[in-house]
């Protein structure tokens, strides 16, 4: 085998051992902070996407959650909560609060206007851990 070959075998094995690594890491767990005032509150960056983009909840809890807008971009002007019937304006580089009570266990989606930005909160019955 010439060098080059020995290169490209190299290289396609380092891509492979990446790939499961990448399949089969663990995912970051997004701790719910409970304030003194009870709620379970949460911050959100925006920036490309939604972080964290999953949360998870306990049930009968009121959530706070608090979005930071990192981007100008239009697709980020806005966030829905179809099932709360409630949206809220992002302003950029500013704090922008939404409070929710969730007291149904389930997936509950959030979203900008246009869909690209996605969220999903978990509703748990108990707090064990979002696996």
């Amino acid at each position: 085998m010439s060098i080059y070959q020995w290169g490209g075998t190299l290289l396609i094995l380092l891509f492979i051992v990446g790939s499961i690594g990448f399949l089969f890491r663990k995912k970051k767990k997004h701790h719910i902070i409970l304030s003194p005032s009870g709620y379970q509150e949460v911050k959100i960056r925006v920036n490309g996407k939604y972080m964290p983009n999953t949360i998870v909840v306990q049930r009968g809890k009121p959530v706070r959650m608090e979005f930071i807008r990192e981007e100008k971009t239009a697709y980020s002007e806005l966030v829905m909560f179809p099932h709360y019937h409630k949206s809220i304006v992002l302003p950029y580089g500013q704090k922008a609060i939404v409070e929710l009570f969730p007291n149904e266990a389930g997936s509950y989606r959030f979203t900008s206007q246009m869909g690209r930005y996605q969220g999903t909160m978990v509703v748990r019955d108990t707090t064990e851990k979002y696996k």
